[in-house]
């Protein structure tokens, strides 16, 4: 069984602009939960001109206060890993503050409807004024940052490479905390499997994700992600093996324990999942592939 070894020790100090290395700062806002752990963490690098990464949840004390920590210095970029609610709704009062263009992969499920599944988290509004594709480049005095495309959290997520440090600023693709929720129907477990192979080659000696502490050893760490979502694709095929047919059924076996208030984002994983299943001819389902469909295993 793949061991991932989650990084839980993390106290945040809401409202204060802390260094955290020689070209980082970091600020959280005070938005916990299940799903955003501590909160928010908004990334400043650099020191006079300066880029924010992942702005935050439209919390009016959050934007103030990292307003109020940069007095004196330049908002250069606003950059955005994704558009869920956590990530980007800040961007707009940071950029109506300071005049500061946003940037990112583009709008939510590229400006499209949700179509089948939960999209209850995507913030649509966002639009940003410089689209990044991969390798895109933006750098300010002392700091260069290459956009890294990640899709499979969302179809639009970016992660952000400082050179200097050897960091990746790896938003909800890779956090240590926490597995990624992967929700159809802009989640897609193939892409988001296909992101996370993409990093083990890089030389990035940290991660920043966007909620909770760094991640030491990070290819280690990835590899253990790997290692969890082939496990979960097999217990899974297990379930059906042995009569599951709908996602609730999978869930209560797979998920012994679960906090209740995570089962809607288990059956989206394990939706994700069965997709991905489904498109490679592993598993038979009967329509489109829902929360609410049934599914089975192919005919010997």
């Amino acid at each position: 069984m793949a061991e991932i070894q989650f990084r839980r020790d993390f106290e945040a100090t809401y409202g204060i602009l802390e260094p955290v290395s020689p070209l980082i700062r970091r600020i959280v806002a005070r938005n916990p939960g299940p799903f955003t752990f501590r909160g928010t963490g908004t990334y400043v690098v650099g020191h006079g001109t300066v880029a924010v990464i992942d702005p935050g949840p439209l919390l009016h004390e959050h934007v103030e206060a990292l307003l109020q920590a940069l007095r004196g210095e330049t908002i250069s970029d606003i950059l955005v890993t994704h558009t869920h609610l956590d990530h980007s709704p800040a961007a707009a009062a940071v950029k109506r503050a300071t005049g500061s263009p946003t940037s990112g992969f583009g709008p939510h499920a590229g400006g499209h409807g949700a179509g089948h599944g939960s999209e209850e988290g995507a913030d649509r509004s966002f639009v940003p004024d410089q689209v990044l594709r991969d390798g895109d480049e933006v750098s300010g005095p002392g700091w260069h940052l290459t956009a890294v495309h990640t899709p499979g959290h969302t179809s639009n997520h970016l992660c952000f490479a400082l050179a200097e440090e050897r960091a990746l600023f790896s938003g909800d693709h890779v956090m240590g905390w926490s597995t990624s929720v992967i929700a159809p129907p802009d989640g897609d477990m193939a892409q988001y499997m296909a992101s996370l192979e993409k990093l083990l080659p890089r030389d990035d000696e940290l991660y920043w994700p966007t909620h909770g502490p760094a991640i030491t050893g990070p290819q280690d760490h990835v590899r253990a992600f790997i290692a969890h979502r082939h496990e979960r694709s097999a217990a899974i095929l297990a379930r059906l093996a042995a009569g599951d047919e709908t996602i609730p059924e999978m869930v209560a076996a797979i998920y012994t324990g679960l906090d209740p208030r995570l089962r809607g984002a288990a059956g989206r994983s394990v939706l994700a999942h069965l997709v991905a299943l489904v498109a490679e001819g592993r598993v038979v389902c009967g329509g489109v592939p829902s929360v609410e469909a049934r599914y089975r295993l192919p005919a010997r």
